[in-house]
């Protein structure tokens, strides 16, 4: 007779079963088997829930704060999060500790964390026309929290080492040009992989029904299914690349959703709420040409085509002179440029105009190292490390500012912290050096 994997999974030794995973620390997990909260089936889990949480806490404020943070505009939050917060209810999964988070960053892009942590940029704000299409975005990163994809995915070793918040920048040149690949870019690695096509289409399933449930028409999901097939075949600017790469659309999800959204079974009658949506994004909208200038830059950047990526930013400054983002941004374009003092200028302008959110710090701590000035960058790379513990880089860099101080026990110290949780590449190799010149 055939057994399911969960009755053969008590015959396996426990050794078996665990594995390395999250960068800031060592967790053993061992399988058991749980009932799917959405199909009622009993499936072999990776993860628990409780463990789902943690490792969601872990690391999601550093994607969080690579992606810009939350965003400045107080009662554009406050929307997203109310339009999240009154879906979760509907849910399976009602009891997650669940975030609806509206990011500053300008790609196009939502994601979900295991623990219920969601990021929604504010690129794909931008291509939607009313609240009903907005709820049946965050219904469908639900979906991926209510049928537990992440812990689906997981397989080991397959959280080991997670890079996020910061590339590891080679020392050997000290022009930290590099600096541009990494700060800023997606950062949790395995956890936002990319979800297979039948989960995407259970996601998708789970969208629409929540999005009925909470009150909306499904002609909000329509238009959300819409709009993403429209931008699979146009990817301008590269506003889209991170967005099909975790999550992969063809012709056959798109015509899927709209056979199961117009089935008859939901009723059309329900209101879509485009105006109350207009009104909530109108000062988003005030500022697309900033966004949409950003866009461009960052274009223009993966292209290592860096004067053109400034004069895209500078365009964005120009019609919002005060967004913490685009400051950044201008600040990793300069320091690609080996202009460090003009990027710790608009690193230290981010970090006044938006003083709760760490990545300025980071920022400001690379345009210091570039100037030689051992001490700013101490402070800079410190005051990340307090506001966003767990990235090992910023251990590193704080590590070096104490070596170029020539405090050697403090870099010392630093280093082998450092060697803890990172084993390779030109920061591991600097660090190793360093410890063996000094113990010798």
């Amino acid at each position: 007779m055939t057994r399911s994997v969960c009755e053969m999974s008590v015959c396996l030794p426990r050794r078996d079963f665990l594995y390395l995973g999250v960068a800031a620390g060592t967790l053993a997990f061992l399988p058991g088997c749980s009932k799917n909260p959405v199909t009622g089936r009993r499936e072999l889990m990776l993860m628990s829930a409780s463990q789902e949480v943690d490792i969601d806490r872990e690391n999601a404020p550093h994607q969080i704060s690579a992606d810009y943070g939350v965003v400045q505009d107080a009662r554009l939050a406050e929307y997203v999060s109310g339009v999240g917060q009154a879906m979760v209810p509907r849910t399976h999964r009602p009891d997650m500790p669940y975030s609806f988070n509206c990011l500053g960053a300008t790609y196009i892009n939502a994601y979900a964390f295991p623990g219920g942590t969601i990021g929604i940029t504010r690129g794909i704000l931008l291509t939607m026309e009313s609240e009903a299409e907005l709820a049946a975005l965050i219904g469908h990163e639900i979906g991926h929290v209510s049928a537990r994809h992440t812990s689906q995915r997981m397989s080991r070793g397959m959280l080991a080492s997670l890079a996020v918040a910061g590339a590891a920048v080679a020392i050997a040149d000290e022009r930290y040009a590099g600096v541009a690949a990494g700060l800023g870019a997606i950062g949790a690695g395995v956890l936002l992989a990319s979800y297979g096509r039948d989960q995407e289409r259970e996601a998708d399933a789970l969208g629409l029904e929540y999005t009925v449930r909470s009150g909306y028409s499904p002609e909000g999901f329509v238009g959300l299914m819409s709009m993403l097939n429209d931008l699979s075949g146009s990817r301008e600017y590269n506003r889209v690349e991170l967005l099909f790469s975790t999550h992969p659309m063809s012709r056959e999800r798109y015509e899927t959703a709209l056979r199961q959204a117009r089935s008859g079974r939901y009723d059309a009658s329900k209101p879509l709420h485009r105006e109350r949506y207009m009104d909530n994004t109108a000062s988003l909208r005030a500022i697309r040409g900033a966004i949409e200038a950003t866009q461009r830059g960052d274009a223009e950047m993966a292209g290592k085509r860096y004067d053109k990526a400034q004069e895209h930013y500078a365009t964005a400054l120009k019609i919002a002179p005060r967004d913490y983002a685009t400051h950044l941004m201008m600040a990793k374009c300069l320091l690609a440029q080996e202009k460090p003092a003009e990027a710790a200028v608009y690193a230290r302008n981010g970090r006044d105009l938006s003083p709760a959110e760490p990545q300025a710090h980071h920022v400001l701590g690379f345009a210091s190292l570039q100037q030689g000035q051992f001490e700013q960058s101490l402070q800079a790379f410190s005051s990340y490390q307090q506001m966003l513990p767990g990235n090992p880089n910023a251990i590193f860099f704080i590590g070096y500012s104490h070596e170029g101080l020539g405090n050697r026990p403090a870099a010392a110290q630093h280093y082998e912290a450092f060697l803890k949780q990172v084993q390779d590449g030109p920061n591991a190799q600097h660090a190793r050096q360093r410890l063996a010149q000094w113990s010798s």
